[in-house]
């Protein structure tokens, strides 16, 4: 009997390689092992840090999130820095995310899958601005997110929601109808039911 061929699968990224992908980019499987001295997105099959973030920005993240998680209605939940499977070469990391957990394996479960994402939040730190206000939008949108919140802060330290709904035929968002920009109090009907006081998120 001759001799069994297999081919290799792919190389698996380490410690003193991933800074130089392949040509095709990285795949999740090939990077998820990783253990890093920072935290990172996996965009188009590179390995992208994720700056530090001021105190501010945590605060409001958390406090975003506990907002949301008191709000929810069946059959949502919400989680904060947890990693989506767009595809295997981007996985981002919102701030905050609201999803369908639905037919969803938690025990097993590596990176929520975009189609079970309802909203996608973003605070926008100095070293974000361009991935939150236009790549994140763009790549989620495309993938037909529902909703999207970009949250800014502004010179006088107010918080600022930008809100912003898909329009699935062109899989692009528009600013929500009633309401795109929320200062001092959000208040809105999608995904589901919420009214959150932007000052207490940020206040000390």
């Amino acid at each position: 009997m001759g001799a069994v061929m297999t081919t290799p699968g792919p190389a698996r990224a380490t410690e003193d390689t991933w800074m130089f992908p392949p040509g095709d980019g990285w795949t999740f499987d090939q990077v998820k092992h990783l253990e890093l001295p920072f935290d990172w997105e996996l965009v188009d099959g590179v390995i992208v840090a994720r700056g530090q973030a001021k105190f501010w920005h945590n605060r409001v993240r958390d406090r975003l999130m506990y907002a949301l998680e008191a709000a929810r209605s069946e059959p949502y939940e919400v989680v904060a820095e947890q990693c989506v499977m767009v595809d295997d070469r981007n996985t981002p990391k919102p701030d905050v995310i609201v999803f369908d957990p639905r037919k969803l394996n938690f025990f097993e479960l590596e990176c929520v899958p975009v189609e079970h994402v309802t909203l996608v939040v973003e605070v926008v730190s100095p070293g974000s601005r361009q991935h939150d206000r236009v790549r994140k939008p763009a790549l989620f949108a495309a993938n037909k997110v529902p909703c999207y919140w970009r949250v800014e802060l502004d010179r006088d330290r107010q918080l600022a929601v930008h809100e912003y709904w898909l329009n699935a035929d062109t899989r692009s968002y528009f600013p929500a109808p009633l309401h795109s920009v929320h200062h001092g109090k959000l208040i809105t009907e999608m995904p589901f039911p919420v009214e959150i006081d932007l000052g207490g998120l940020v206040g000390f």
